[in-house]
């Protein structure tokens, strides 16, 4: 078999590509396996980031169990970057191309989506705002600013440091390929440095300040999620056998890690923190709790991948939610704006908490609609990242 040009040895384990035997990122000829348990975890992180953000736009301010619920669902970010890059070194490993081949694809379908996106949100407030309405270089000065720091929308910072981790992965690789053996130990070091910068920025604020908000921003707010990912990604043969052989253990420790950060947040709400603060996601307990989602969302996966019927209704659901999933999560902030805007009609008629849940479904529809519409169109690429459905090609 040859191998990739930045590897001694194929990452999916010893025996991917022996032709007759199956292995969990191989078929028994030998070709590389999609990985079905992947769109699950996609899917189900990208359904709790939805949840997050309705939560956090419809709860009570001294709303504690949704407090609660959020502190829960604050993985979303976290689990987020740690796929980015599992999906980026494994999917690289099995396809090498140089960069000058790869970049070019990837910052297409992530890259203009960032800018298509940044200037819906930033034209959508400035024809609304009747202070800016008409001041074109208001505009002009506030896309770029939303473009460079990816506050265009409270989203948009995801795909803004997914681009720093597509420009990173050279480095990462050599990182990958230099310390192989030595993996357990780089694991350990980087969550020893994420747990401190986590700490720094929940309980020393001054220690960032220089930052000035924009922590989230930055690969380095991440550096485990993304270390471990790339790291699992080269061990994807084991890493997902472990997975499907301790599905029971993972269910376990998974319900461990939800009385645990229930538990720090509690401790936090009691010791002055608003309930919003005590759930914050940059703090050590979410570094903790989102590798258990990783870990569980996968393992639901696996259970779900080992399963699949090809060709089933379930499947065709699953495979559809995966496709659309990326542009769910582009404009579902523009549906919860239109749905909450003003004087809105939807809270005067359902009161709290319910509206939450309202809210959730409301979004989830029009968000799935809103994506459908655009797959049909020219603009796919752009307000969904994915080719469009219109050519026969794409469909296929």
């Amino acid at each position: 078999m040859t191998q990739s040009p930045i590897s001694t040895r194929d990452p999916a384990g010893p025996v991917a590509g022996t032709v007759g035997v199956q292995t969990p990122t191989r078929t028994a000829s030998g070709r590389p396996r999609h990985l079905y348990e992947v769109d699950v975890l996609r899917i189900l992180t990208f359904a709790c980031v939805l949840g997050v953000h309705t939560t956090s736009h419809t709860m009570a301010s001294d709303d504690v169990g949704l407090a609660g619920l959020l502190a829960l669902l604050h993985f979303t970010r976290l689990v987020f970057f740690t796929l980015t890059a599992f999906v980026l070194v494994y999917s690289y490993a099995v396809r090498p191309k140089p960069m000058s081949v790869f970049w070019p694809k990837r910052f297409l379908l992530v890259g203009v989506p960032y800018l298509a996106w940044s200037f819906v949100y930033v034209a959508s407030a400035w024809l609304l705002d009747s202070g800016q309405r008409g001041d074109v270089p208001a505009l002009v000065t506030t896309f770029a600013t939303g473009v460079v720091t990816g506050t265009a929308k409270y989203h948009l910072y995801f795909l803004l440091v997914t681009m720093q981790v597509y420009l990173l992965l050279p480095a990462i690789m050599w990182l990958v390929r230099k310390t192989r053996g030595h993996h357990v130990s780089v694991l350990v070091v980087s969550l020893v440095v994420q747990l401190g910068v986590f700490a720094c920025y929940k309980y020393f604020p001054s220690t960032d300040a220089w930052l000035h908000g924009t922590q989230k921003q930055f690969f380095f707010s991440y550096v485990f999620f993304i270390v471990s990912g790339a790291i699992a990604a080269d061990h994807a043969d084991r890493f997902l056998g472990f997975v499907r052989t301790h599905r029971r253990g993972i269910g376990w420790v998974f319900l461990g890690g939800v009385l645990l950060t229930l538990g720090v947040f509690v401790l936090q709400m009691a010791t002055g923190d608003s309930p919003y603060a005590a759930g914050t996601p940059l703090q050590p307990v979410e570094a903790v709790w989102s590798t258990i989602v990783f870990v569980g969302f996968l393992a639901v996966g696996a259970a779900w991948a080992d399963r699949r019927v090809a060709g089933s209704p379930l499947a065709r659901v699953v495979d559809y939610a995966s496709d659309r999933s990326f542009g769910i999560f582009l404009s579902h902030p523009l549906v919860i704006w239109l749905l909450l805007y003003g004087s809105s009609p939807l809270e005067a008629l359902v009161p709290k908490p319910w509206l939450t849940l309202v809210t959730y479904l409301l979004v989830v529809v029009l968000s799935v609609a809103i994506t459908e519409a655009f797959r049909w169109t020219p603009l796919s690429v752009p307000l969904a990242g994915r080719p469009s459905l219109a050519s026969r090609g794409a469909r296929a």
